[in-house]
């Protein structure tokens, strides 16, 4: 009998590496998991995707990189937070940037974007939504 692959000790090995990569913003190397077949909507214990971790953690090309792949910009985590609104919330203009360009909606989650440009008077990026 084989283990189930979502609790195989080297399938989780693999996904803890892999978040490691998009917290890290090694962008070349995250892409060429991704390419190989790691799903790029691949999310942790609290929901936090990829797309999510590279954009909290500020690395603008890892979150184009996961988006040219198909991840989604708008998957909120557990907690209904999206990738636009930590980008927003730690001040992440070129992150922003790159979810907008990449579909990412001001509007998804809670809260939002462009309540949490709001309340931080990050008015640059509610420039950016056409906020102002």
């Amino acid at each position: 009998m084989t283990e189930e692959p979502a609790h195989d000790p080297e399938v989780l090995q693999l996904a803890a590496k892999v978040f490691d990569l998009a917290r890290a913003g090694e962008t070349d190397t995250l892409a060429a998991y991704v390419d190989a077949g790691v799903p790029p909507n691949l999310t942790n214990d609290k929901g936090d995707t990829l797309v999510m971790l590279a954009a909290y953690h500020g690395h603008a090309d890892a979150v184009r990189a996961l988006l040219e792949r198909g991840a989604e910009a708008d998957r909120v985590n557990d907690r209904g937070q999206t990738p636009l609104a930590g980008a927003v919330f730690k001040g992440e203009l070129e992150v922003v940037r790159a979810l907008v360009a990449g579909g990412a909606d001001p509007s998804a989650g809670t809260p939002n974007a462009i309540d949490t440009a709001r309340m931080f008077a990050r008015d640059d990026m509610l420039t950016l939504f056409g906020q102002r």
